[in-house]
């Protein structure tokens, strides 16, 4: 009776040694959202997103990982339908990974469907609030809708994120000028 409780308890153990162990990995996640903050130049910023990226994708299970980097490659081959399905079928796995929804609302946003997208953005955003690419979507969904003031509040939050943001500063200018000739 201990040999197979002792069994169990191994066996039990094993799929938790083969992932890696969340708590690092949220500490490693924390360290890189602090250190985006204060990025020198574009390019180290750049750097650390791709790994934060990474962990944003590997965050769930291995099922879940192939999932979520087959609708990537979905989405790079204009297959928004096809990404959505795989994003979908991600989070039938993993309902509280952060990075499915946000990965499905550019898809849903991609197809034309802005409202499942920003309901995406929301499920992203209450999993992980400094999701800087979300606050980046929902930008550019709110201006697709014309909603220019919508529009320069999300990338204003986006930046605060990810304040070295590629072309960052050129977008928001963009946007404040939209919102200040809409106030004329």
């Amino acid at each position: 009776m201990r040999l197979l409780l002792a069994l169990l308890l191994t066996l039990a153990a094993l799929p938790a040694l083969a992932q890696p162990r969340p708590i690092q990995r949220n500490a490693e996640l924390d360290t890189l959202l602090d250190a985006l903050k204060v990025a020198p130049t574009e390019e180290a910023a750049a750097a650390v997103e791709v790994r934060v990226r990474q962990l944003w994708l590997e965050a769930g299970s291995p099922a879940a990982t192939l999932l979520m980097k087959r609708g990537l490659r979905d989405l790079s081959n204009n297959a928004g339908g096809a990404a959505q399905d795989d994003f979908d079928s991600a989070l039938a796995l993993e309902p509280d990974l952060a990075e499915a929804y946000n990965r499905r609302a550019i898809a849903r946003y991609l197809q034309g469907d802005y409202l499942g997208a920003i309901a995406d953005i929301e499920a992203t955003l209450r999993r992980e609030p400094r999701n800087f690419m979300a606050f980046q979507s929902l930008s550019r969904i709110a201006e697709a809708r014309g909603d220019a003031k919508g529009a320069l509040i999300a990338w204003r939050r986006a930046l605060e994120l990810d304040p070295k943001t590629p072309d960052g500063g050129t977008r928001l200018r963009e946007l404040e000028h939209k919102v200040d000739g809409e106030r004329i």
